[in-house]
């Protein structure tokens, strides 16, 4: 038998609560599916830096994260080869600190929020098919938790549904139009957080080419993440646990900073990061989230976009969801912002993610940021995306960092002008990336 809403969601995580949430908001009528019961977990390593918690204000569920018992980190710390940056955040909408919530209490409190302002989130149902009227998306078939089969009309339909979205393969946008394969892989851990002076600080290390981060976390967690090159995903699956061990244990800070901390949790891991956008909208639906773009988790940003984004789409496609030509119009728009809004974020993060080590200039970034707190908190600040990565490393800065790494005693000059005229030659190729995707868009 056939119901019909204003709107299906499919998938109830940050994505699809999030733009659940704004279209209830709206007045309108959601019906939310989601093959989990919640709270469920998801494989996620889960940091909201300020921008991101400001979403969740925005959406009305941050008092009820909060209330998972995560501690609010107001301050970044990078550390390389003794040095070390501190800095704080320039606060977005009043929110001047960072939080790391395991996805399942975040993705229940987001559930919860959604439902409390009208939307309809059915749990263990398992979209199937789209239904299709008249060369539009229409709808959604779906089995029950029961099994049996049924269908939701809709003029909306939202594809919510992660990386491998059965709504992204169904319009036939499973193919990127732009796409990054990695260089990281990505392994983590939680533990038990023994040194309370360290609960309000979001750490990150380099160490060769190894990266690893330390986020303290509900639960009296701390959640340990390493990123070591792919190239060692083979000693990685000869053993795992031990593996993740000696890597933790051959980089100094990260070590001292786990002292007196003891591993709670088995190791979860990915090799599978690669960076993507989709077509992400069309005659009545739209890809929000990890469905319609995803980056490496490296500079933790996926969850930001989602709920961002979520909310964004809810509340432009809300007040036309009655005028088809004008629904089309408006999800056309939103998609254009999101890529407008992410694509250098997507760049910058493809460049943090090569697997190599610190190359001079990044070094010399290190040590002016390191003595110069305003560098510090703007580069604090671009992870929260309350400054670009292009007003921070811009090509005055690029010249003064490279000029200061040439005096600098036994500098290998040949590799030095190598390596700046590589670093300045991606950005003109992102920047031309950036201006076809404007052109592209009219």
């Amino acid at each position: 038998m056939a119901e019909s809403a204003d709107a299906v969601v499919v998938g109830a995580r940050c994505a699809g609560s999030a733009t659940a949430i704004a279209l209830a908001r709206t007045g309108r009528s959601v019906v939310a599916l989601d093959r989990a019961r919640f709270p469920s977990d998801t494989l996620s390593t889960h940091q909201l830096w300020p921008g991101g918690v400001a979403e969740l204000k925005r959406l009305g569920a941050l008092e009820r994260v909060e209330a998972l018992g995560a501690p609010r980190l107001p301050e970044a710390l990078a550390g390389w080869a003794g040095h070390e940056i501190r800095g704080t955040y320039t606060p977005v909408e009043g929110i001047d600190y960072g939080l790391c919530v395991r996805r399942p209490g975040l993705d229940a409190a987001l559930v919860e929020t959604a439902r409390e302002v009208g939307a309809e989130v059915r749990e263990r149902c398992t979209a199937s098919a789209l239904i299709r009227r008249g060369g539009r998306v229409a709808g959604v078939r779906y089995r029950d938790p029961e099994g049996g089969e049924r269908e939701i009309q809709a003029p909306l339909v939202v594809g919510a549904d992660g990386r491998r979205s059965l709504v992204a393969r169904e319009v036939g946008s499973g193919d990127a139009v732009l796409e990054s394969a990695n260089g990281r892989g990505c392994y983590f851990a939680y533990w038990h957080d023994a040194r309370p002076e360290w609960c309000r600080i979001a750490a990150q290390w380099r160490q060769g080419e190894d990266l690893a981060t330390a986020f303290p976390c509900d639960g009296g967690l701390v959640l340990v993440l390493l990123m070591p090159p792919v190239a060692r995903a083979p000693r990685f699956k000869g053993d795992l646990e031990a593996e993740y061990e000696r890597t933790v244990a051959a980089i100094p800070e990260l070590r001292a900073r786990l002292e007196g901390c003891e591993r709670r949790s088995k190791v979860r891991h990915t090799n599978s990061t690669a960076s993507y956008f989709r077509r992400s909208s069309g005659p009545g639906w739209a890809l929000p989230g990890d469905a319609g773009h995803f980056k490496d988790p490296i500079t933790a940003q996926g969850i930001r976009d989602a709920l961002r984004f979520g909310r964004l789409l809810g509340e432009s496609a809300g007040p036309v969801l009655d005028d088809p030509n004008a629904l089309d119009r408006a999800l056309q728009e939103w998609e254009g912002q999101r890529d407008l809004e992410c694509l250098e974020t997507y760049q910058w993060t493809n460049r943090v993610a090569r697997a190599e080590a610190m190359n001079p200039i990044e070094a010399e970034l290190y040590r002016q940021a390191a003595s110069d707190s305003e560098v510090g908190r703007a580069m604090a600040d671009v992870f929260s995306r309350s400054v670009r990565p292009g007003e921070l490393l811009t090509a005055r800065l690029l010249a003064r960092l490279t000029g200061r790494a040439m005096v600098r005693q036994g500098a290998d000059r040949g590799k030095l002008l190598r390596v700046a005229a590589r670093e300045l030659g991606g950005g003109i190729r992102d920047r031309l990336e950036r201006l076809r995707a404007l052109h592209r868009r009219g």
